[in-house]
């Protein structure tokens, strides 16, 4: 457990400086319980001080651990993913693990068995499951089958066991809240990928939101999407040209909302004077877009973070761990206004309520 380029500092060398023996000092970097907070301080602090860090080939021989955490993805956001992937790698480094990307085709009929040989030959102590893996059956039940502890990021079944995940209907419903006190009643939406449960979770969503303000359901201002910029561009092309568009656009994703700014520049549609539009997630690229992007500020790097947290805890203490509700926020921006000939009506939404929400 030699840290290279660590001038030959060793285990024995922490313990010495820590005041404490091997044995513990290889708990401590284990994260294996029933060590005292003072203790683990103290050994971490002397761990620093002589810039060690455990070899993990060493604690893989010694604990019968890879120490390999492996993130599964198949999502036609590549932003989205990036953010996921970013929060498992800060719990991974703060865990002293490894982590590994491991793209999957979800559309090939052998995606299950290449996960399977994956985890054959690599020996990840767990997986993260990114959507739509984490709502793939056949998959779910090929893991568990294999005794492969995973964690699933907006896992669509509520029995999930191991994850992260955040009230996305409940989300969508209070945006839309705020668009229709902006005067707006023709509302359309592009949906997101079919096989995601945040597609589902979030056409709800729109529905409650249409409902609550008694604005009748029209499935004509719903357009079928995939998450991507480019079917931004085609559904927002197919409402802008109806007869009688409308005057604001929820698109499922920030990538999807970004077609629906492009295709509307180049039609010469104005936002927010002639058409609001507001996504999800709150990607960097929503502050960068012009308009800036009002949406819903999904979390994603601490779900990715969140989920890795949890699943680290299940493998150091087996039947330990959870799925975890986290936080979003409304973020309202420039893409959004009063509808054209309307001023807004009252109530807004509450201004402590539309900041955080748990």
């Amino acid at each position: 457990m030699r840290k290279a380029g660590g001038a030959g500092v060793r285990i024995d060398d922490v313990a010495r400086a820590a005041g404490v023996s091997m044995k513990t000092v290889s708990r401590v970097f284990n994260h294996e319980p029933n060590v005292r907070p003072e203790t683990r301080a103290k050994v971490e602090a002397a761990a620093k001080a002589l810039n060690f860090r455990p070899n993990p080939s060493a604690r893989s021989l010694a604990g019968r651990k890879s120490y390999l955490i492996s993130t599964l993805y198949d999502n036609p956001s590549s932003n989205y993913v990036m953010q996921v992937v970013s929060g498992v790698l800060d719990a991974c480094e703060a865990a002293h693990y490894s982590m590994m990307m491991r793209p999957v085709d979800y559309t090939s009929r052998d995606h299950v068995d290449v996960i399977a040989d994956s985890v054959a030959q690599y020996a990840p102590d767990g997986l993260v499951l990114t959507p739509p893996l984490t709502d793939d059956e056949a998959l779910l039940e090929k893991l568990q089958a294999m005794g492969v502890r995973y964690a699933s990021i907006s896992p669509r079944e509520q029995n999930a066991r191991i994850g992260a995940r955040l009230d996305e209907r409940r989300a969508v419903r209070e945006m839309m809240a705020h668009i229709v006190g902006l005067g707006h009643r023709r509302i359309a939406h592009i949906k997101g990928h079919r096989d995601h449960g945040a597609s589902e979770w979030r056409l709800q969503g729109y529905r409650d939101g249409l409902a609550a303000a008694d604005i009748a359901f029209d499935k004509a201002l719903v357009v079928a999407g995939e998450f991507q910029f480019e079917s931004g561009v085609a559904g927002a092309e197919a409402l802008l040209s109806m007869p009688d568009p409308p005057t604001a656009i929820f698109a499922a994703n920030d990538d999807t909302a970004a077609g629906v700014l492009h295709t509307a520049a180049r039609r010469g549609v104005r936002v927010p004077q002639d058409l609001s539009v507001f996504g999800f997630d709150d990607l960097p690229m929503a502050r960068q877009l012009w308009p800036s992007l009002t949406t819903v500020r999904q979390a994603s790097r601490d779900m990715g973070r969140i989920a890795a947290e949890q699943l680290l805890l299940s493998i150091r203490e087996p039947g330990a761990g959870g799925v975890v509700q986290v936080p979003y926020e409304l973020v309202f921006r420039d893409s959004t206004g009063p509808a054209p000939s309307a001023s807004p009506s009252k109530p807004k939404p509450d201004a402590s309520r539309a900041k955080k929400k748990r």
